[in-house]
């Protein structure tokens, strides 16, 4: 820990340095084939790539200064540098935070994983628990946040891990957890099924809005991406992630003992503690379902009435998908829960949205926006068309962007590699004239497999601060399923279900 703490402040030490010394650099450059305005938006876009990427100051912090620096150095006017800091998809995402909140303030979070740990298919076998922790994992993230998931998760992987030791114990046979293999599959499974999840949905991590976000901004032509269109790839693309990961790990960190004396009593312990179904969490659980009925409802009524409707045409207009996720989370507000009290205090909401990641948010959507309206982007995309040539594979293009994300989301923010990707590539696509949403998608889903250092993901170092899980352990296994995930899934996925589809 002590050298991954000397690396972070060496690297946020050099990003402090470089980000502006690089900024000015590019600035005092002759640069040709660009305008004026194009090639200050690029020393902006430099510092504020390097500062996303380093961080030595917080990272939605950066994404307020990058528009700041675009009005003070006349590249843009202010309502231009900042409107999108109010952006439809920000208040998707606050809205699904504000659920997201709801479920995990009322307890129904932990029913839900706890209710999947109880079934009686799991039962006391290693194999099954390992596979129900995953689900559990898993499917809570596509609607929470993966850190959320994880830091519920993790005690109740850490005690059936405590009841393995216990067993060993009373059968005369003691165990290192740190240097127990289970226990190293275990702590991994949990990091990696809270990532794999959030891929479920547009919600589900923010990557997912950022790009739907993008694509509706730079790719005007594109059609739009509705909520169930992305479930559909988006729950292929998580089933087949999570069984790499379940038989790549399984295979390399078996348990040694076929039953686990003592699971069964401390599931049904937590089960009986959680008691009765709360009126909070009816109340919950009618909010997220109204939320989902409003999300879903356009597919279905496209179908039944014809996407050009009068019916649709209302209901697009009255109720967006930013829309339902707010009256989903605005619910909550207004429906019971403990006596005298609604289901969401307004202090618990307000906690409960993460006001750090919308300005990222709304700071990525910014810069890409200006990237586009000052040309950078068409720019950088006819450069990349230069290296690629005039008819480039749809699937090298797609891979090389996917790869490239997968590398900068092992080593920084995926929200922040997202933010520096997106423009470039869809800018990219525009220019080769091939559609923008498949390698869009591919951004989003490869940013998901982050797993084979502590700081790539949250889920990644709650797991790895328990100290059964060794850094060489995480970094072999992270990138086999990397390897495979992204040449296997990500990519096919992406240039086949995607394009069928979105029919582009």
């Amino acid at each position: 820990m002590k050298t991954e703490s000397g690396f972070e402040k060496m690297r946020k030490r050099i990003g402090m340095v470089m980000g502006p010394l690089c900024a000015l650099l590019i600035w005092l450059m002759p640069i040709e084939d660009i305008s004026a305005s194009a090639h200050h938006m690029l020393a902006i876009m430099s510092l504020v790539a390097i500062w996303w990427i380093t961080e030595p100051v917080p990272i939605p912090v950066t994404s307020l200064l990058g528009p700041t620096l675009c009005v003070v150095l006349d590249i843009a006017p202010m309502k231009d540098a900042f409107d999108n800091f109010a952006n439809p998809m920000i208040f998707l995402f606050m809205g699904g935070f504000l659920l997201a909140k709801g479920m995990m303030v009322n307890g129904l979070d932990k029913r839900m994983a706890y209710g999947i740990m109880s079934m009686k298919w799991v039962g006391d076998s290693p194999r099954k628990i390992f596979l129900a922790i995953g689900l559990a994992c898993m499917l809570c993230s596509g609607w929470i946040s993966n850190t959320a998931t994880a830091a519920m998760m993790f005690p109740i992987a850490l005690g059936l891990l405590e009841a393995i030791r216990e067993m060993m114990a009373a059968n005369g046979k003691t165990i290192d957890l740190a240097n127990y293999k289970y226990a190293t599959g275990l702590m991994l499974m949990t990091a990696y099924a809270c990532s794999i999840g959030g891929v479920m949905t547009p919600i589900g991590t923010p990557p997912n809005i950022i790009m739907i976000g993008f694509l509706d901004q730079l790719a005007l032509q594109a059609p739009s991406i509705s909520f169930f269109q992305w479930m559909i790839w988006g729950i292929v693309a998580m089933v087949l992630y999570f069984l790499i990961a379940y038989v790549v790990l399984w295979r390399m960190f078996p348990a040694d003992v076929k039953h686990i004396n003592g699971a069964r009593e401390f599931i049904r312990k937590n089960v009986d503690e959680l008691g009765k179904w709360t009126t909070a969490q009816k109340s919950t659980i009618i909010a997220f379902g109204v939320a989902i009925v409003l999300w879903v409802a356009p597919s279905v009524l496209s179908i039944v009435y014809g996407s050009k409707s009068d019916v649709m045409t209302f209901y697009d207009n009255h109720f967006p998908e930013s829309i339902a996720a707010m009256v989903g989370g605005l619910l909550l507000f207004f429906l019971p829960g403990k006596k005298g009290e609604t289901a969401l205090s307004w202090k618990e909401g307000v906690e409960g949205i993460e006001w750090g990641t919308l300005l990222l948010f709304g700071g990525g959507l910014a810069m890409g926006a200006m990237m586009y309206t000052t040309g950078l982007s068409a720019w950088i995309g006819n450069g990349i068309k230069e290296v690629l040539g005039d008819n480039p594979s749809e699937w090298a293009f797609v891979g090389v962007f996917c790869v490239t994300t997968l590398i900068m989301s092992e080593l920084t923010s995926h929200t922040a590699s997202t933010n520096l990707i997106a423009p470039i590539a869809i800018g990219a696509a525009l220019s080769l004239d091939m559609s923008p949403i498949p390698v869009a998608i591919g951004i989003a889903l490869s940013s998901s497999l982050g797993f084979m250092m502590p700081v790539s993901t949250p889920p990644n170092a709650i797991v790895y601060a328990s100290g059964y899980v060794p850094i060489t352990k995480m970094i072999k296994t992270g990138f086999i399923i990397d390897l495979i995930g992204i040449s296997l899934v990500t990519i096919p996925v992406v240039i086949l279900l995607v394009k069928f589809v979105m029919n582009v």
